[in-house]
């Protein structure tokens, strides 16, 4: 069986024979190819992964062997994407695809996620419903609708200087997830398998394509996240940590909001902050430099006022992007891990703090209830209550048996639903199944 995989990065191994650095996003795919690439040759399949880049040297190279120690190999196709982009879709990307196509002639065709212009462009070049398989990440259809996440009309309607220059205010960014939600939705009816891993993405997959068959498939995680446990002991009291915090969707403001309240029950707590900072320079400047405060967008902007407002400046720090093993480190260090977004589907930054056994408070939206559970898992609140989310942040850090015993039946949870075994299975199951019914 030949599968072909349209991935949004470069897969790791890839990545070392290219002898350039890998991604740390999407570490669920890194788990999972790892698994598929070391089984392949006695499961007998074959793999192909295509990823983005617009690096013209490696593009030059089309097709790229990759030789591995058990003496097997695999292929990668790179093709021409801006994923700084992906509300432009470009025609000539369905031409790149129908030449990879024909090169390595796949028995399944595998996207995984919907939300760039790859994932249809590889479709319609694939051009055949019952082989292809799309799995569900993200939805950017709805993405767009929760974008604004409750900032103020003030906020949501100011375009600052950086953002008239750059014509990119956060009106304009919602846009274009509305774009990108309707290529996601014709990609979608365009396949007859989808997989996805919550109940929230299974009734938005069946409702924009009721022929396709829906596979449940759960995400293996980067492998450092089943190693070691949170102790209460090791960890630096009151410290908040979120994995996300430069866009509204990801709920930042909720927390920075809640803070006066957690601060007068635990006036030791402070929050980190992973990711990119959109207000680093402007933090580093002290806000005397105009130069910075010219560079801010509008949420930024909204962020440095709730700081000010709030006096939360030297209690929010934020710690830059972090690979596996960095983020491992800030979910060990700290109290609590907080999830406020607007909106998620299944946040691998929760399933990793789950793993590692870290209390867990989270925003009762899209597919997070189906992998973590109120009051048994952590704790959730609904995502514009602040004051709830001031009340769960503050139980967790008072700590206790309820919350030793909540953060535990997470971590044997955590467990069976990202279980490397048993999801590694459960794909080539639904391959099996693919490759069985367009034979008959």
């Amino acid at each position: 069986m030949r599968v072909l995989w349209v991935c949004n990065i470069m897969l790791p191994r890839v990545a070392e024979q290219l002898h350039i650095e890998s991604s740390s996003r999407e570490g669920w795919l890194t788990g999972l190819s790892e698994q598929l690439l070391d089984h392949a040759k006695q499961e007998d399949i074959g793999l192909a992964v295509c990823f983005p880049t617009l690096d013209e040297e490696i593009l030059t190279q089309g097709r790229i062997d990759i030789a591995q120690e058990d003496g097997t190999s695999f292929v990668a196709y790179p093709f021409r994407e801006d994923v700084h982009k992906a509300e432009v879709y470009d025609k000539q990307l369905e031409k790149e695809f129908a030449k990879i196509i024909s090169d390595y002639q796949p028995d399944i065709l595998h996207c995984f996620g919907t939300e760039f212009p790859h994932t249809l462009a590889s479709v319609i070049a694939f051009d055949c419903p019952e082989k292809s398989l799309i799995g569900i990440q993200g939805l950017c259809s709805e993405i767009a609708g929760e974008y604004p996440a409750d900032i103020p009309v003030r906020v949501w309607n100011r375009k600052t200087f950086r953002d008239r220059v750059k014509r990119d205010d956060l009106r304009k960014q919602r846009d274009k997830y509305i774009l990108r939600g309707n290529r996601e939705r014709e990609a979608i009816r365009r396949v007859r398998h989808i997989t996805g891993r919550t109940i929230w993405d299974q009734c938005y997959a069946q409702e924009w394509n009721e022929k396709a068959q829906y596979h449940l498939l759960n995400e293996t995680l980067r492998d450092c996240f089943y190693t070691d446990e949170w102790s209460e002991n090791a960890c630096q009291k009151g410290r908040i940590f979120i994995s996300q915090g430069d866009y509204p969707l990801k709920g930042l403001h909720y927390l920075l909001q809640a803070m006066p309240m957690i601060l007068e029950k635990n006036p030791e707590a402070e929050i980190y902050v992973a990711g990119n900072s959109i207000i680093k320079g402007a933090l580093q400047s002290g806000f005397a430099g105009i130069k910075e405060r010219l560079k801010l967008e509008s949420y930024g902007k909204y962020i440095l006022e709730l700081l000010k407002k709030h006096d939360l400046i030297d209690r929010v720090h934020f710690v830059g992007p972090q690979d596996a093993q960095g983020m491992k480190e800030q979910y060990l260090k700290a109290n609590v891990f907080v999830n406020p977004s607007a909106l998620e589907n299944s946040p691998n930054s929760l399933g990793e703090a789950m793993l590692l056994g870290v209390p867990c408070v989270a925003s009762k939206v899209g597919g997070v209830p189906s992998l973590f559970k109120d009051r048994l898992d952590g704790l959730l609140y609904e995502k514009d209550d602040i004051v709830a989310l001031a009340g769960c942040v503050n139980l967790m850090l008072e700590g206790g048996d309820l919350v030793d015993k909540m953060r535990k039946h997470a971590r044997d949870h955590a467990r069976q639903t990202h279980n490397q075994e048993e999801n590694y299975r459960r794909l080539l199951e639904i391959y099996h199944t693919i490759a069985k019914e367009y034979e008959e």
